[in-house]
């Protein structure tokens, strides 16, 4: 009998998986050592702060002395070599964090400046760039500037020096993934040339780092290397899929505690905070995301991969340095992007039964076309994929709770856009 998963495929396609994985074999290799040494850090740090099941008890009302969530957030804070965390249920996105960490600080007058560009979309929406909402950046008196990436992607570097001599700007800003910009995710190496840089150019400001997707992608964090504060999601990378929501801010030690005053209320900041039932998620997926976000990383390599083989225009290329979980494909047009993302959603766990509709989905601009067939709403850790309908038509796919999902799922995508009538 055969038990090939590829045995009802085309022949055509089968031959194409097995070239794919002969070709990345000695890649998933390379990530496999890289997991084995994230692995050990978040392991040693376990067993550094005695972490026992005393730390899983959950708090109520207001969370005094939450002893489980102090000690998760000095792990966090000693994983990513800073002096403090937020690690929080309290967040609804990273979206939130990030906004929470920026209003932080900054004051009516102050000048948010992004080095990396214009950010994506719902941050714009935070900023007054885009929509209208009340609260927003605009409306209180913040101003906002970018210097936009040159043609190929890269910093301008030129053109930075002098928009940093603005002295009203107080933060600045690094977008680490892409987003939706047709642009690379800037790797650490890059990072670390950017935060010398404003270190030089404006040693007084603060740096943020917007970090979605970006973690245990690489054996370094931007905070390594003198990031003041950065945030992520618990429904990403750091979570594991595991964490069914939430979000966290680490970095400077005043800087985390004003980011707690603007989160709850000066006075109680990040003293205040009930865990309710999540500690043991926040924990267990804190512990599984070398592994996971590994898995996921693999995934995307075989992705691009195979979608180089059918003849697509892919970024990263299979081969190349890896910095996040996204992988992105351009289709030029909007039908098969659409029967691509509908094949995604077909070969998902959760509601594989439905074809996602493109439609208009509050913080972006254009109509998105979204798979997430996710046990977590939202939980680009797990596979998904989605892209807002302009050109160039790219799909931006992420994540992948395990390679053989990631695998199965991609090759039958492939199957039903490229080799079905």
């Amino acid at each position: 009998m055969d038990f090939s998963w590829k045995q009802d495929l085309p022949a055509d396609l089968q031959a194409k998986v097995d070239k794919v994985d002969q070709k990345i074999a000695t890649r998933l290799n390379e990530i496999d050592e890289q997991v084995f040494y994230n692995q050990q850090r978040v392991l040693e740090l376990f067993r550094k702060h005695h972490v026992g099941e005393e730390d899983l008890v959950p708090s109520t009302g207001y969370g005094y002395d939450d002893i489980g969530r102090d000690k998760i957030e000095q792990i966090y804070a000693d994983y990513f070599k800073v002096d403090d965390a937020l690690v929080r249920n309290q967040f609804s996105s990273a979206t939130q964090a990030i906004s929470v960490g920026l209003f932080s600080m900054l004051r009516p007058g102050d000048t948010l400046y992004y080095l990396t560009g214009t950010p994506y979309d719902t941050i714009q929406e935070v900023i007054g760039l885009a929509g209208n909402k009340p609260g927003n950046m605009k409306e209180w008196g913040i101003n906002f500037k970018a210097t936009e990436l040159l043609d190929n992607g890269e910093v301008d570097y030129e053109q930075a020096r002098k928009d940093l001599q603005d002295k009203s700007i107080k933060v600045v800003t690094i977008q680490r993934s892409l987003g939706y910009a047709v642009r690379a995710s800037f790797t650490m190496a890059k990072i670390k040339k950017m935060l010398k840089f404003i270190k030089e150019v404006r040693p007084d400001v603060n740096i943020f780092i917007d970090n979605c997707y970006g973690e245990f992608s690489e054996c370094e964090e931007p905070t390594f290397y003198g990031a003041d504060m950065m945030a992520g999601s618990l429904f990403k990378n750091a979570g594991a899929g595991i964490v069914k929501g939430g979000a966290f801010l680490v970095g400077r030690k005043d800087l985390i505690e004003g980011a707690g005053s603007r989160l709850n209320v000066p006075g109680a900041g990040k003293g205040e905070g009930p865990t309710w039932g999540f500690l043991r998620d926040i924990y267990q997926g804190f512990f599984m995301a070398p592994h996971t976000t590994g898995e996921a990383l693999k995934g995307m390599i075989f992705t691009a991969a195979l979608l180089e083989e059918m003849g697509m225009q892919v970024a990263p290329k299979w081969d190349d340095p890896r910095t996040d979980i996204v992988q992105t494909v351009t289709f030029g047009k909007a039908d098969p992007m659409v029967k691509f993302c509908a094949a995604i959603q077909h070969y998902s766990p959760m509601n594989s039964f439905v074809d996602p509709i493109p439609y208009h989905q509050d913080g972006y601009e254009d109509d998105v076309v979204m798979a997430s067939g996710s046990f977590t709403e939202g939980s680009t850790i797990e596979l998904s994929s989605d892209g807002p309908l302009r050109p160039p038509y790219r799909l931006y796919i992420q994540g992948g709770l395990s390679y053989a999902h990631d695998k199965i799922a991609i090759t039958h995508a492939v199957e039903e856009t490229f080799y079905q009538k």
